[in-house]
Parts: C-alpha cells; structure tokens; sequence
C-alpha cells in the first residue's frame, strides 16, 4: 500500500504575523526627520543599554540572595569581578521604562549613556 504523505499543517507560532509594515510606520514615526542611518545608532544604543541592564538584573538578584554572606548588590566591584558593565541607578533599564512616559525620555537616555560610560572607563567614547 502507498504511503500518504501527510500535509504540512500552517501553524501560526509568532514568526510571522503580519506587523512588519506596522512596525516600519512606527519606527518611522518614532525617528521623526532623524536620518535612517543615524537613528540605527540610537537603536543599537538603546538594545545595547537592555542587554546590559538585563546582565546587571541578573547579577543584582544573584547579589541580594547573597546579602547574608556578605555580598553587597551595590558594589560596582561585584559586577566587575564578573565582567559584567556596572550599570548606575538612573541608566537602569527599570528606571528608563518607569519614565519612558514621560516627554523628557530622550535626555533620560542620554543622561544614562553619560552615567554608564562615566562608571565604566572602556564604555568611554564608544556609546552613542
């Protein structure tokens, strides 16, 4: 007896949903008259202060269930011993997205890109 092949059923999982064309118009909308190729560093700017933000979080948490062995979460000496940027309060993502609402978000970004650089030397000159 021949084998069926059996049909290929389309799941929808999230890869592609149809908010591609959506999403330009917003970013678009987002970057206002800023040249495309210079709001791609105020992009990669802000993904580089998440991914950073995150490996802090995740240290922090790490550092405050070990309070009781002595392990201080606001040592910038902690993260460092890690190799993780220390990431001063006012740069920290939960920080941003708590103000994100508000119309000065923009120089709270900046002032965070300046604090992040200021407390970590190799940062220096680098961050958008």
């Amino acid at each position: 007896m021949a084998r069926v092949k059996p049909t290929k059923q389309k799941t929808n999982n999230g890869a592609n949903v149809g908010y591609e064309a959506q999403l330009w118009q917003m970013a678009d909308a987002l970057r206002g008259s800023m040249d495309a190729a210079e709001y791609k560093h105020v992009v990669l700017g802000l993904i580089f202060l998440k991914y950073i933000s995150d490996a802090f979080e995740a240290k922090h948490t790490e550092l405050e269930s070990q309070r009781a062995e002595g392990a201080d979460p606001e040592d910038p000496d902690e993260y460092r011993a890690a190799s993780i940027f220390w990431v001063p309060r006012e740069a920290r993502w939960s920080h941003l997205k708590a103000n994100a609402p508000q119309p000065g978000i923009g120089k709270l970004v900046d002032d965070a890109m300046s604090a992040i650089e200021r407390d970590n030397p190799s940062l220096k000159s680098v961050l958008p």
